[in-house]
C-alpha cells in the first residue's frame, strides 16, 4: 500500500510540472514521466502477476501458509485500477506534449536568411516568418550599420561593409543583439532604446515579455503597431531571440553570397539563404514611386526626355543586376559549403501563388507552416486593393505584381533591360519587344520557373 500513498504527491508533481510554459520542460516532464511510469508498471505488472497465481504457488515460493485468494474488490482490484490510471495519464501527457511541440519533436534550430534587394517584395516575403510563432523575425537590422558606418562604392571600401554586415549578421543569428548597440543612435543607456528600425515589424519585439509597459516622456521613433510598449530593452530581447525555435533576417543590405561562406561552416548556426528576385524592369518603376527624389532624373527623362540619362546611372543600374546575377549563378553551382543551403525564388511566382510558395520555402528551410501562416497569406494576397502606401503589404498579390507594365515607358524598359540583360536570362524575364508586346496581357513576360532553384 506504499504505493497508494506515494502515488498521489507523484501525479501532483509531475501536474505542477506540466504547468511551465518551456516546451522544453514539457518534452523533458514527458520523458521522465514515461521512465517512472514504465517502472510503476513493471512493478504492479510483476505484483499483480503473483496476485493472480494460484495458493499453492505463492506458498510454495515464500514458504508461508497458504493465504485466502484476494477479493475481487480487493487488492488485486485496486492495482488494475491503478495500472488503468497510469497508463491514462501517460496518454494524456503524450498528447499534451503533442500541442505544446508541434509533433512532439521541435527539431534542430534553423537560423533563415532572406536575403534581396530594396523593392522586390521582401517585406512581403519575410511576413511568412514573422508570422510564424517560433521563429524570432527582425526587419532590416543591419540599417542601423549602414547609417552608421560610411563606406565608398567600389573596391577594398565595398569588401570592407560586406565584412562588417557579415560579421554583424553572424551575431544577430547567434542572438547577440547588443551588437546593435554600437551602431544605433543616439547610444542606448542600460540596454535600452526607443530607436531599434521598423520595430514594429517584428512580432517578437512586440510581445511579452519583450513589450514592457509604455513610458508617457519616451518618444519611441519605431514603436509597435498594435500595442503600446516601452522602450526596446535589447537584454529582454535577446532572451526572447534565445527562447524562441528559429532565427530568421530579412536584409537589402548583403549582396555578395561569397562573402557568407564563414556563416555556412559554423557550427554553431543551421542556416538557410533564400534569394529573392524581381523583374528589374519591375525594380526600376517601383523605385521611381518609393524614391522619388533619387530617381528625379529617370522620370524626367522618362516623361520629357529633356536630358539624357546619365552613364553613371544606367552603370549603377548595370552594376545592381550584375552583383545579383553573380550570386545566383554561385547559389545554383551549389558549392560543397552551400549545397542544400541555398534556394532562389521570384518574387513574381511569390505573387501569383503565395501558399505554394510558402510552402516551398518553409520546407527548404525545413520549418512548420503553421495556420497562422496560411491566414495571414489568405487575409494580406486577396485585399479588393492595395493597402495604402508603398510600404503595404497587403495586396492582391496576383494581380499587381506586373501592373508596372502598363504604366512603364517602352524606352525606359529598353534601357533596363539593356543593362541587365544576362541577369533576365538567368531568372526567365522575357524582353519585350516593342511598346504592344509590353502592354499586352496575352503576352507573359514571365518563363517557367526551374526546379534547379529548390535546393
Amino acid at each position: 500500500m506504499e504505493i497508494r500513498r506515494t502515488l498521489p504527491q507523484d501525479i501532483r508533481e509531475l501536474l505542477h510540472c506540466l504547468k511551465m510554459k518551456s516546451k522544453y520542460a514539457v518534452l523533458l516532464v514527458f520523458v521522465i514521466s514515461l521512465v517512472i511510469i514504465e517502472k510503476e508498471n513493471n512493478f504492479i505488472s510483476r505484483v499483480s502477476d503473483k496476485l493472480k497465481q494460484s495458493p499453492q504457488a505463492l506458498a510454495e515460493a515464500n514458504s508461508t501458509e497458504v493465504s485466502p485468494a484476494p477479493a475481487k474488490n480487493g487488492s488485486l482490484a485496486s492495482l488494475q485500477e491503478l495500472d488503468a490510471a497510469f497508463s491514462q495519464l501517460r496518454s494524456h501527457l503524450y498528447n499534451i506534449t503533442l500541442q505544446l511541440a508541434g509533433d512532439g519533436d521541435p527539431g534542430p534550430r534553423r537560423h533563415v536568411l532572406l536575403m534581396a534587394t530594396t523593392r522586390t517584395g521582401s517585406s512581403f516575403v519575410g511576413e511568412f516568418f514573422n508570422q510564424q510563432g517560433s521563429i524570432f523575425y527582425l526587419f532590416e537590422p543591419l540599417w542601423h550599420v549602414e547609417k552608421t558606418v560610411t563606406f565608398l562604392p567600389g573596391g577594398a571600401s565595398a569588401v570592407g561593409s560586406a565584412l562588417v554586415y557579415r560579421d554583424v549578421l553572424k551575431q544577430l543569428l547567434l542572438c547577440d543583439l547588443y551588437i546593435l548597440e554600437n551602431f544605433i543612435s543616439p547610444v542606448p543607456e542600460g540596454h535600452l532604446t526607443p530607436f531599434l528600425f521598423r520595430r514594429g515589424s517584428s512580432h517578437s519585439l512586440c510581445e511579452e515579455p519583450v513589450c514592457t509597459p509604455s513610458t508617457k516622456k519616451v518618444f519611441e521613433k519605431y514603436y509597435c503597431k498594435n500595442r503600446r510598449c516601452g522602450p526596446l530593452n535589447i537584454t529582454l530581447a535577446a532572451e526572447a531571440c534565445r527562447r524562441k525555435q528559429h532565427v530568421a533576417l530579412k536584409t537589402v543590405r548583403i549582396r555578395q553570397l561569397e562573402f557568407l561562406q564563414p556563416l555556412a561552416e559554423d557550427p554553431r548556426l543551421d542556416l538557410r539563404i533564400i534569394q529573392l528576385v524581381r523583374d528589374p524592369r519591375a525594380v526600376l518603376a517601383s523605385r521611381m514611386v518609393a524614391f522619388s527624389g533619387k530617381y528625379e532624373t529617370w522620370k524626367k527623362w522618362a516623361s520629357e526626355g529633356e536630358a539624357p540619362l546619365r552613364e553613371e546611372e544606367v552603370q549603377r543600374l548595370r552594376g545592381n543586376c550584375e552583383s545579383i546575377r553573380v550570386s545566383a549563378e554561385l547559389g545554383l553551382r551549389r558549392p560543397g559549403w552551400l549545397r542544400g543551403r541555398y534556394m532562389l525564388v521570384r518574387y513574381e511566382d511569390v505573387a501569383r501563388a503565395p501558399l505554394q510558395k510558402a510552402r516551398e520555402m518553409f520546407r527548404f528551410a525545413g520549418l512548420p507552416l503553421t495556420p497562422q501562416v496560411e491566414e495571414w497569406i489568405g487575409k494580406n494576397t486577396q485585399a479588393p486593393r492595395d493597402g495604402n502606401g508603398v510600404y503595404s503589404t497587403c495586396k492582391n498579390s496576383s494581380e499587381q505584381f506586373d501592373k508596372w507594365r502598363f504604366s512603364m515607358p517602352f524606352k525606359l524598359a529598353q534601357v533596363v533591360q539593356d543593362a541587365c540583360a544576362p541577369a533576365m536570362q538567368l531568372f526567365g524575364y522575357k524582353l519585350a519587344s516593342s511598346p504592344a508586346a509590353l502592354a499586352n496581357r496575352s503576352f507573359s513576360l514571365l518563363e517557367e520557373a526551374q526546379p534547379a532553384w529548390v535546393t
